[in-house]
């Protein structure tokens, strides 16, 4: 099974930018679609950004126009640029792959890096 590990967490200033890459073990280019999520403490997952087979993307409403994730099939990675970090951004980030079984489809996890935007 493919396995997905991201680099590129740390502290940052608000206002500042990091990126976040996702190396896959595998090919990505069969997977329906790959993701960046967080999470912070107490509180559930959610999506950040989005990118299907065909690039098409989508975003969380309080990173668009900050955010953007972009794929590279031939390196077998996934990226997040990060820009204009608020405080609230803080999370642990997970790369994540949605790719087909047998009876649909189903999730495959990194083991997440932590991103802290500092005021």
């Amino acid at each position: 099974q493919v396995q997905l590990v991201e680099s590129g967490g740390g502290l940052v200033q608000a206002g500042g930018s990091l990126r976040l890459s996702c190396a896959a073990s595998g090919s990505i280019s069969s997977m329906i679609a790959m993701g960046w999520y967080r999470q912070v403490p107490g509180k559930q997952r959610e999506l950040v950004a989005r990118i299907t087979s065909g690039s098409s993307t989508n975003y969380a409403d309080s990173v668009k126009g900050r955010f953007t994730i972009s794929k590279d099939n031939a390196e077998n990675t996934v990226s997040l640029q990060m820009n204009s970090l608020k405080p609230e951004d803080t999370a642990a980030y997970y790369c994540a792959g949605q790719i087909k079984t047998m009876y649909g489809s189903s999730w495959i996890w990194g083991q997440g890096t932590q991103v802290t935007v500092s005021s």
